[in-house]
C-alpha cells in the first residue's frame, strides 16, 4: 500500500512539475503585448531560444552524436524553430484568449498521433477530455470583443499541428536522453533555424528599453530555459497526451492574468469555461488501466525499431 501511494505521489509531483512550463507560457501574451518591441516577432523568438540553447549546452557540455544530429534538428525545427515564429505571429495578430483558444486543439492532435506512431491508446475519456477543453477554453476566453485575423488564426493552427507533432517524436525518441541535454540541443537547433528569419526581419526601429530587456529575460529564462527543460522532462515519463493535457493550463493563465493585470472582467460563463478547462485536464490526466499482461504491449509503436541509449548509442528493441 505505502509502495503505491509513493508511486502516485511520484506521478502527482511530476505532472504538477510539468504543467509549471505551460503555467509560465501563460505569461508570452501578456509579456508580449505590454513588454516587448511592437512588430519584432522573429527577433523576439530568437531572443528566446537561442541563447536558452546555449546556456543549457555551456551547462550539459554535450553535443549530439550520430542520428541524434537529424533528430534534434528536426524536433528543435517544429517544437521551436518553426513553432516559435507562428507563436509570436498569432500573440501579435490575435487577442491571447483567441490565440489560445485555437492551440486548445493541441491535445486532440496528440492523442491522435500518439495513438498512430506510439500506440497509446485514444480512450473515450482522452477524446471527450479534448473536445471539452477546447469548449471550455473558448469559453473562458472568447467574447464578443474578439477580433479575429486570418494569418493569425493560420498562424495559430499551423502551430498548434506542429507542436503536437513535436510532442510525440519527442516521446518517441527523447526519453533516453537527459532533459537539460535534450532542451540544449532543441533550443539551439531552434534557434539556429531562426537566424535567417530574423535577419531578414531586421531590427526594431526604436531601441530597446529596460522593459524590453526584462520582458526577455523574462521569457529566456523562466519562461525557456525552466519550462522547457520541465516540460520535455515530464514528456519523458508520461504519456505524450497526458503531457498535452496540460498545454491546456496556459490559457487558463493568460485568461487569469489579464483579470488580475489589466482589469478585464470573467463573466460566470468564462468562469464556467475556466472549471471545464481544468477538468479536461484533470481527465486527461488519468492513467490508463493496462487491458494486457503487463508483458505484452497492447501495441507495437511505430518507433519502437531502435531506442538509442545515450547521447551517442542505441540499443535494439
Amino acid at each position: 500500500m505505502s509502495y503505491i501511494c509513493l508511486v502516485l505521489s511520484n506521478r502527482a509531483g511530476l505532472i504538477a512539475t510539468t504543467a509549471l512550463a505551460p503555467i509560465a507560457w501563460g505569461t508570452t501574451y501578456i509579456t508580449t503585448s505590454q513588454y516587448l518591441p511592437p512588430g519584432a516577432p522573429m527577433l523576439t523568438a530568437l531572443l528566446r531560444a537561442l541563447p536558452a540553447g546555449l546556456i543549457l549546452l555551456a551547462i550539459t557540455r554535450t553535443l549530439p552524436r550520430g542520428e541524434w544530429w537529424w533528430k534534434a534538428a528536426v524536433l528543435g525545427t517544429l517544437n521551436v524553430g518553426a513553432f516559435f515564429p507562428l507563436l509570436f505571429i498569432g500573440a501579435y495578430r490575435l487577442p491571447g484568449g483567441v490565440a489560445a483558444t485555437v492551440g486548445a486543439v493541441q491535445p486532440l492532435i496528440v492523442v491522435a498521433l500518439s495513438h498512430v506512431l506510439l500506440g497509446e491508446r485514444a480512450t473515450w475519456i482522452k477524446v471527450t477530455s479534448g473536445l471539452a477543453g477546447v469548449v471550455g477554453v473558448a469559453l473562458l476566453v472568447l467574447t464578443p470583443a474578439a477580433r479575429l485575423d486570418t494569418w493569425g488564426v493560420v498562424a495559430a493552427v499551423t502551430g498548434a499541428v506542429l507542436m503536437a507533432s513535436g510532442v510525440t517524436l519527442t516521446k518517441a525518441w527523447g526519453p533516453s536522453v537527459p532533459p537539460l541535454t535534450l532542451t540544449a540541443w532543441q533550443l539551439t537547433a531552434g534557434g539556429i533555424v531562426l537566424l535567417p528569419i530574423a535577419a531578414l526581419e531586421g531590427l526594431p526601429h526604436a531601441p530597446l528599453t529596460l522593459t524590453n530587456i526584462a520582458g526577455y529575460l523574462w521569457l529566456g529564462i523562466p519562461g525557456t530555459v525552466v519550462a522547457y527543460s520541465l516540460w520535455f522532462r515530464g514528456i519523458g515519463r508520461l504519456d505524450a497526451s497526458v503531457a498535452s493535457f496540460l498545454s491546456l493550463s496556459t490559457a487558463v493563465t493568460a485568461a487569469v492574468i489579464g483579470w488580475i493585470a489589466l482589469g478585464e472582467s470573467l463573466t460566470a460563463l468564462q468562469i464556467l469555461g475556466g472549471v471545464l478547462a481544468l477538468v479536461a485536464i484533470a481527465a486527461g490526466g488519468i492513467k490508463d488501466k493496462p487491458t494486457q499482461s503487463a508483458h505484452v504491449p497492447a501495441k507495437t509503436p511505430v518507433f519502437a525499431g531502435k531506442v538509442p541509449t545515450q547521447a551517442g548509442g542505441e540499443a535494439r528493441g
